[in-house]
């Protein structure tokens, strides 16, 4: 391996640790802290709810127009670096203050909680485009960006399952020492932002882009963008796919908590379960790269969609038994860990896709699609476990035991089976419509080297 690729598989990898658990933080457990450590009122939550899923759909829809901008950033650091120095600095404050405690209450907390959350949308996407979309700058290897891909993955789970097994003991430690919860979530929250700008500043000084192995193309337009999105049917079938896995994937992971509380009634237990579960993850993304060399992409999908369709099927009928839970866990987050980095590879394929059908590359553009859909599907599923907490009694519940058998029954349904359809919609729609296997991509990357839109060395 060339000592510049390995040098970008780290320096790119080691950068999203930070950031995972940044957008663990507030996707899995903000609902969770305005519930259960700040006690809104259902009223409130309500509000909350609508805030959420309304500024995710605001912000998902300029997505793309800061993909736009990023395409046609022009500077001496490149296009994609400026803009992920300034995500995280600007994301990583508006995180801090939305686990702040400010004291206020009802129209003042909704407004404040509005604008911030507004804000971290923002803040966060001008980060994660520009990051994400220059993976494919990276190298046109479909081999090595499984190696860039599959480490950051790697990375992004340890941040993200590091957040899912400390959040509780560590806050619990934090708030016998501040004798307050509230100081313990804003303090821990800012450890977490710390980690993240450690991580970035390690991307932005170690990677290379390869900047000189395309040509220099004209600006993109919002017409352009357009263009770059509906006439490219990969990319649509692609995103479509990943929403509707990231809409089951997160409705599941943001319940977790919930569960251990109330349904299985010792959360202690989720910081252990989490931990089996990260392993599980981060052990199946690290050995991607060599099934791939065996295994179509088709038929690693199929079968990582198997492993999940049986590890919902056992979570769901299971006893209240950690062997009957842990092991469920482990096919679901197995097959899933395989589902994120092929989703990840299918969305690097496309912007050749695109160059190759429609003329222009437009990374940030293609890959402005990521947190769009990440928001939808983050988007959905807050208001999925918002909803699912109230109608099942487990907001205004003030021990576990309040909550019914029903109002249960209903969370493992929302938590179990409503993802389980969403992640199998998913994989029909890829598994009918996308077509850019390896042999049609080289295709593409010899037309290309021919057009002299590409070189490679």
């Amino acid at each position: 391996m060339e000592t510049a690729t390995r040098r970008n598989i780290y320096a790119f990898g080691l950068g999203t640790i930070g950031r995972d658990m940044v957008y663990a933080m507030v996707t899995m457990y903000l609902i969770f802290y305005l519930t259960d450590i700040l006690g809104v009122s259902d009223a409130t939550l309500w509000w909350i709810n609508g805030i959420i899923l309304l500024a995710r759909i605001f912000d998902a829809a300029n997505d793309p127009v800061m993909g736009v901008i990023v395409d046609n950033t022009r500077t001496r650091y490149g296009k994609f670096k400026p803009w992920i120095a300034f995500g995280a600095v600007f994301s990583g404050i508006i995180t801090v203050l939305l686990f702040t405690d400010f004291g206020l209450t009802g129209t003042a907390f909704v407004v404040v909680f509005g604008i911030l959350y507004l804000l971290w949308g923002i803040s966060y996407t001008t980060n994660d485009i520009s990051y994400w979309s220059m993976l494919p700058a990276l190298s046109m290897d479909q081999k090595e960006r499984e190696k860039i891909g599959s480490f950051a993955k790697i990375c992004a789970n340890i941040g993200l399952f590091t957040v899912v097994a400390g959040i509780v003991p560590l806050t619990t430690m934090l708030g016998e020492r501040f004798d307050s919860m509230t100081q313990s979530y804003t303090f821990f929250t800012l450890a977490l932002v710390v980690v993240m700008w450690l991580g970035q500043a390690i991307t932005l000084i170690g990677v290379k882009e390869k900047k000189d192995a395309f040509k220099v193309e004209e600006a993109t337009t919002l017409k352009g963008m357009l263009r770059a999105i509906i006439d490219n049917d990969q990319l649509l079938y692609t995103a479509i796919s990943m929403s509707l896995f990231m809409i089951g994937y997160v409705t599941t992971t943001s319940f977790g908590l919930y569960f251990f509380k109330y349904a299985y009634g010792d959360e202690g237990m989720y910081s252990i379960f989490a931990v089996i579960l990260g392993i599980s993850q981060i052990g199946a993304l690290a050995v991607f790269p060599l099934f791939s060399q065996r295994f179509s992409r088709r038929t690693l999908y199929t079968a990582a969609t198997i492993l999940v369709v049986v590890g919902y099927l056992i979570f769901f009928f299971s006893p209240m038994n950690m062997l009957f839970i842990g092991t469920a866990g482990i096919l679901m987050f197995l097959g899933q860990a395989f589902i994120q980095i092929l989703m990840l590879m299918f969305l690097a394929d496309t912007v050749e896709y695109g160059q190759w059908k429609l003329g222009k590359r437009n990374e940030s553009v293609t890959f402005s699609l990521q947190p769009f859909i990440n928001k939808i599907g983050g988007a959905i599923a807050s208001g999925i476990v918002g909803a699912t907490v109230i109608l099942s009694g487990i907001n205004s519940a003030v021990v576990p035991s309040d909550v019914s058998p029903q109002g249960l029954l209903l969370m493992k349904i929302a938590m179990m089976i409503l993802p389980l359809l969403f992640i199998l919609a998913g994989y029909f729609v890829y598994y009918y419509r996308y077509r850019i296997d390896s042999d049609m991509y080289q295709t593409m990357l010899t037309d290309l080297q021919e057009r002299g839109d590409l070189k490679l060395s």
